[in-house]
């Protein structure tokens, strides 16, 4: 057990010492057997501990009755998922200095510290405020589904897209980053996570939550914790889960495979209406869409050219800068030579498009 798992026997028996893992059998032989659901437990420790956990909050998290191994594998992998978007940002940041210093030019100590302080997340987030805005007939949708509730809590709430101005609002938003992005005057926003939010039960009229869904460790988790608060609920997201999801969308059918990558262990769209107890409702993105997510320039290819436009979108972080590259150099050449114009003919007729995005309402 322990040559499979990559530690030491010392290291096992101090699991079983501190009662974190502990064998549930032994061999005639005298030795301890580990069974299937150790081997499970032991497996969401090592997880755990290798993110920079330290013991007791692992004790804590694999004790958790209301968290079963799927669960742990999704948080899990959100963790790691950050974790890679973080180092991505990183080896950004180093490229540009690198390229700074090849050319001779001296970095500030400012920008020097960027690269390990908490404005790291800058290399994602910070074209949100420019290019991430509220688009109105998306906006409509939203806060009709909202109805008549007063007090509206946004979970992973940005820098403030899509609250609606008439009611109460309060924001959850667990980046830094983003919460300073937050314009003058908005809600006040918690520092928090949506899958351990820090109200009470029934709370708020509702709680919404807009293309964030994606970012929680834990979706399911996240999507029960805004039922709990709660009385209605409202989720802009994307399906995942459909055959043939990625052939909805010319960029990721034709330019970026590796989309698929990023939607291993995302929960379907049943898992997710049946976590908050509603119903999934198709949204059509517009032509025209002000807001700046992954699909809305479907109709404006060129838009996926100019980096301020991708630095808005984390999946490009998350893809990786060979697959972005890549993908940017094959569309830029068949905008030249007119062979997207002629994959893609069928498009320019129409005013909006069916593209996975869906609106979550109970």
């Amino acid at each position: 057990m322990a040559e499979l798992a990559g530690v030491s026997v010392r290291t096992l028996h101090h699991y079983d010492e501190i009662g974190l893992v502990r064998p549930s059998a032994r061999t005639s032989a005298g030795y301890w057997a580990y069974s299937a659901g150790d081997v499970e437990r032991l497996r969401e420790v090592l997880g755990y501990r290798r993110l920079g956990f330290g013991l007791h909050a692992i004790a804590e998290l694999v004790d958790d009755p209301a968290t079963d191994a799927v669960a742990h594998l999704r948080r899990l992998r959100g963790l790691l998922q950050e974790q890679r978007d973080r180092a991505a940002a990183m080896v950004t940041a180093i490229d540009k200095e690198l390229e700074a210093r090849v050319l001779g030019i001296k970095t500030t100590p400012e920008d020097q510290l960027k690269v390990f302080g908490a404005q790291l997340y800058e290399a994602i987030g910070s074209a949100y405020p420019a290019k991430r805005r509220t688009e109105p007939r998306i906006a409509a949708r939203i806060w009709e589904a909202l109805g008549d509730a007063r007090t509206i809590l946004n979970v992973g709430a940005g820098t403030g897209s899509y609250e609606p101005l008439d009611r109460e609002v309060t924001a959850v938003e667990p980046s830094a980053v983003m919460r300073a992005q937050r314009p003058a005057g908005s809600a006040p926003c918690v520092a928090a996570s949506a899958e351990c939010l820090p109200f009470a039960d029934q709370s708020f009229d509702a709680a919404m939550a807009v293309s964030t869904v994606h970012h929680w460790p834990d979706p399911v988790a996240g999507l029960r914790e805004m039922r709990r608060v709660a009385r209605r609920v409202v989720v802009f997201t994307y399906d995942a889960g459909t055959t043939g999801s990625l052939q909805r969308f010319w960029l990721t059918r034709d330019y970026l495979p590796e989309f698929a990558d990023l939607l291993v262990g995302w929960p379907s769209l049943a898992d997710m209406t049946r976590a908050i107890g509603g119903r999934a409702e198709p949204v059509l993105i517009p032509w025209d869409c002000a807001d700046g997510f992954f699909e809305a320039h479907w109709r404006r290819p060129e838009a996926y050219l100019e980096k301020s436009v991708r630095r808005a979108v984390s999946v490009w972080t998350r893809v990786g800068p060979q697959a972005e590259q890549r993908a940017v150099d094959s569309l830029r050449d068949d905008l030249s030579s007119g062979r997207w114009a002629e994959r893609n003919r069928d498009l320019i007729a129409l005013a909006a498009a069916e593209l996975g995005l869906r609106l979550l309402v109970a």
